[in-house]
Order: C-alpha cells, then sequence, then structure tokens
C-alpha cells in the first residue's frame, strides 16, 4: 500500500530533496540540482517565486521507505495573467510502480481541486530558468545543470494514467571546429561597424553590466520568450533573483552583450560552464568542485539567446556567437551543448541553424484536465 504524506516540515522537505539522489545513485546520466534549493523551495524568505506561488510538496512510501516525491505548484501570477485555472507538477521522481506515480499525481490534483484549478500540467517549474519537461529520448545521455533526468519508464506512466502530450523540447551537441572561422568573424567586424555596435564584456564585468542593464535584460529576456508554452514575465524584485543565479555562475568568457552608441541594450547570449560532472560528485551539495567547474571549464551549456525585436532579422547573434565561439576553441573546451529549445520557438532555433549540431534529447510535458 502507498502512502501520501505533505512534506511540511524542514525535515520531511530534506527528505524530499534526497530522494532522487538515492533513486539514481550509481547513474552516470543523471545530474542533481542543488540540494538546497529543494530543501527550500516553499520558504518564500529563501525561494522568491514562493512570495507568488501556493506550493505542496508530497513524498510516497512503502513498507516504511520513501518510493516517490512530487510538487504541485498554483503560480498565482500566471492563472492572474492569462486567465488560467492551472496546477503545475514539479520534481516529480518515483520508482517503477504504477501505483505509486499514480498516487503521487492524485495528491496534486487533489490540491488543485481544492483550489478550484480546471488543469493539471508539468513537469514545469516555477519560470523558464527552472526545470520543466520529461526526457522521452536521450535515456543514455547526461543530463545538464538546467535539466531533468528521468528513467525511460516515466513517460510510459503518464500515458497509462491517462495524460496527454503537451509542449515538446529537443536538445543539441554542437560539433567545435578546430579553429576560429574567418568569414564569420569579418562579418561580426562588419555588422559592429555597420548598426554602430560594441560588446561590453570586453569592458565590465558581470557584476557592473548586473548593476547597469538588469532592467534592460529582462525587458528583452520577456519580449523574446513570453509567446513560448507556460511563460511568465520575469518582473520588480524577481529580476534581482533571476540574475543573482546567473551571477553566480558565470564565466566571464562565455557569455556576450551588445549595445548600441546610446549605450542601450540589445542583444545578449550566455553559454554558461557545465556543472554537471561536479554536482554528480557532491550529489547536489556546493563544493569546491562547481567553483573549479565555474573558473575553469572543460564543458559548456547553451543558455540564453536574445535580440531585442528592432534589431531581429540583422544577423548580430554572429556577433555574440563569434566572441564566445572563439574562448571555446581558445580555452579547448571540450564539449557544448543546447539546453532544451521548443519546437515552438522558432527564432531561437534559427540562430543555431548554420551551425552543426547534432539532435541527442527530446523531452516533453504532459496534461490532464480535472473534469
Amino acid at each position: 500500500m502507498v502512502e501520501i504524506v505533505e512534506a511540511n516540515t524542514r525535515k520531511l522537505m530534506k527528505e524530499f530533496a534526497k530522494f532522487p539522489c538515492d533513486l539514481y545513485k550509481g547513474n552516470p546520466y543523471y545530474v542533481p540540482s542543488l540540494r538546497g534549493d529543494d530543501v527550500n523551495m516553499t520558504d518564500p524568505k529563501k525561494n522568491f517565486n514562493a512570495r507568488f506561488c501556493d506550493i505542496k510538496c508530497f513524498l510516497a512510501y512503502k513498507d516504511g521507505k520513501v518510493v516517490g516525491r512530487i510538487a504541485g505548484i498554483i503560480h498565482k501570477k500566471f492563472n492572474e495573467v492569462y486567465s488560467k485555472k492551472q496546477i503545475r507538477f514539479s520534481r516529480f521522481d518515483f520508482i517503477d510502480d504504477i501505483e505509486v506515480s499514480r498516487s503521487l499525481l492524485e495528491a496534486v490534483e487533489k490540491f488543485g481541486r481544492e483550489n478550484g484549478m480546471e488543469y493539471m500540467d508539468g513537469p514545469w517549474g516555477f519560470n523558464d530558468t527552472d526545470r520543466e519537461g520529461m526526457l522521452t529520448m536521450g535515456f543514455d545521455k547526461r543530463a545538464t545543470y538546467a535539466t531533468n533526468y528521468n528513467f525511460d519508464y516515466y513517460p510510459e506512466h503518464m500515458k497509462k494514467l491517462g495524460f496527454k502530450d503537451e509542449s515538446i523540447w529537443s536538445e543539441f551537441k554542437f560539433q567545435i571546429p578546430d579553429k576560429p572561422d574567418e568569414k564569420v568573424s569579418k562579418m561580426a567586424e562588419l555588422l559592429k561597424k555597420k548598426f554602430e555596435l560594441r560588446d561590453i564584456t570586453e569592458e565590465m564585468s558581470f557584476k557592473e553590466f548586473k548593476n547597469k542593464y538588469t532592467d534592460e535584460f529582462f525587458d528583452i529576456f520577456n519580449q523574446c520568450y513570453r509567446h513560448l508554452d507556460n511563460y511568465i514575465d520575469i518582473e520588480g524584485e524577481e529580476k534581482k533573483n533571476v540574475i543573482k543565479q546567473f551571477a553566480t555562475i558565470i564565466n566571464e568568457k562565455y557569455y556576450s552583450v551588445i549595445v548600441n552608441k546610446n549605450d542601450e541594450l540589445v542583444a545578449f547570449g550566455i553559454t554558461i560552464p557545465s556543472l554537471a560532472n561536479a554536482l554528480i560528485k557532491s550529489r547536489g551539495h556546493y563544493s569546491l568542485g562547481l567553483v573549479k567547474a565555474i573558473m575553469a571549464p572543460k564543458e559548456l551549456e547553451c543558455a540564453l539567446i536574445g535580440v531585442r525585436p528592432d534589431y531581429q532579422k540583422r544577423g548580430i547573434s554572429i556577433i555574440m556567437i563569434d566572441k564566445i565561439l572563439n574562448n571555446i576553441i581558445k580555452n579547448k573546451i571540450k564539449s557544448v551543448e543546447s539546453n532544451p529549445m521548443l519546437l515552438t520557438n522558432s527564432s531561437i532555433r534559427a540562430q543555431f541553424s548554420h551551425f552543426p549540431h547534432d539532435e541527442i534529447k527530446k523531452r516533453q510535458s504532459f496534461i490532464k484536465y480535472l473534469d
């Protein structure tokens, strides 16, 4: 018999955070999130997103042992902006037992019904920088710092339990050339001169950028991404919270920020050091290995790219890609992967279409209406 318990104490939240590390112990493809993020996810003092979400976390027990976990998130801001009655499920992990997965999803469904929700979908996080989607292809590929990993039985359970397909993402591995492309570099310089642009990462630190351009950064971020599935604008104090997260993992060699002659921000491209191996070794705890992975990375993950609407379709992304790619080659980076790209995100996909890559993973979300 499966027993569902709400994780409403710090002790239970530690169990909630620890369970996936136990479930995937010895699995070389699973990359844990930072343990503290999950422990504190319901605490508005430590998780800014909890200030505008109702959150409940649940654990499944069988024979006195934890066998699954799930979080239910009612994103009040999203529901208000888009006139939705949605509950999201997130942090969903379970053994290969249909009664366990059913019981966990039913706990979230009950939470949603009690609050008047009309449908549930997931895995979704708090915003577009959170982990989302369930792996459906690439079970033999290591996850990235920013993505979920799951066993191949997960999507099979979703189908058996009556969930329908929703959003679909792809992930790519890029082929790294042996030397910089002189044609690309020449084109980048021509574009800088033509549109009177410069890359400010050559003259200011990320801290200085953060202090001066945070608002403009999120204006572009929201304009570029708000048409995507389940996106909610990052506004107000939330901007500081998200940019602070980026600041902790940025290596200044691998991001690019473009401004015009008036010092207005027009584009950004952020590639982050992969923390995957360090997180695997530390089982999701902060460690010196994480610091080393940030300072001297061997692998990178493409995180974000955005171009202000009035500068789109001018080839501006070439300037950013040229700068980052030259440092990738110079510093002998071994691997570069994308993070998930929605199939509907044609503009972002187009930015990478000119660079050789292989599709290595797919993931998707699932939806169920609460009749």
